[in-house]
């Protein structure tokens, strides 16, 4: 089995080695290096190419924003976003470059391995509390006039609750429970939605609808 190739970058050393110890005894992933700053990160992976970025967003010299979207656009590799609590507009900056997600720092060894697997597979990975600090902080521009760059005007106004709902991070239970219809009916209005905007799955549709960036 492929291994998957992983270059930490944060300016914590501790952060660094905690996750490469993590990572390193795990024979599903290899570690090609580690980073104290984008520049770094950007430099190690020139020379060996990554699958996934675990990407602090506070750094010197480059930070993390600035280097995802590097990355992105030259295509070196996807990136996992690593944070904290007070990150929310730091995160949604990120998202916009091109971060297929994000990790809160306080996580477990098999969160830390099934986030960068999700990311490595294609897909986009959100922790909740994050989400819903996002989901907040976007009602909140939009209660305060502000421009939501997530275009409405195709939707009907039940499709519109099932994305808000979604970007809550709200599961289809949830979601039936809060509107009062059947799980089957979300669903089918999800597949719609998704179907709509050419998207793979609900979590690019929370970073697009909180973003408006499409991953």
């Amino acid at each position: 089995m492929e291994k998957i190739k992983v270059i930490i970058a944060d300016d914590s050393d501790f952060v660094r080695d905690g996750m490469k110890i993590i990572l390193d005894v795990d024979d599903e992933f290899e570690v090609l290096g580690s980073a104290s700053n984008g520049e770094e990160a950007i430099r190690l992976a020139k020379i060996n190419r990554p699958d996934v970025f675990l990407m602090d967003i506070q750094m010197p010299k480059m930070d993390g924003i600035e280097a995802t979207k590097y990355i992105v656009e030259n295509d070196l590799g996807k990136v996992l976003i690593l944070t904290t609590f007070d990150d929310d507009d730091l995160v949604r900056q990120a998202l916009k470059n091109g971060a297929k997600g994000y990790l809160i720092k306080n996580h477990t060894p098999e969160h830390l391995k099934q986030m960068i697997k999700s990311v490595y597979n294609g897909t986009g990975v959100m922790e909740e509390s994050i989400l819903e600090n996002l989901a907040n902080t976007s009602d909140i521009s939009e209660s305060n006039g502000g421009v939501n760059s997530f275009d409405t005007s195709g939707y009907s106004e039940r499709e519109l609750d099932i994305i808000k709902a979604v970007a809550e991070g709200l599961s289809n239970k949830e979601i039936a429970s809060k509107l009062y219809i059947s799980e089957g009916t979300v669903k089918n209005y999800i597949t719609t939605i998704l179907s709509k905007e050419n998207l793979s799955h609900r979590t690019a549709l929370a970073v697009y609808y909180l973003t408006g960036k499409k991953q």
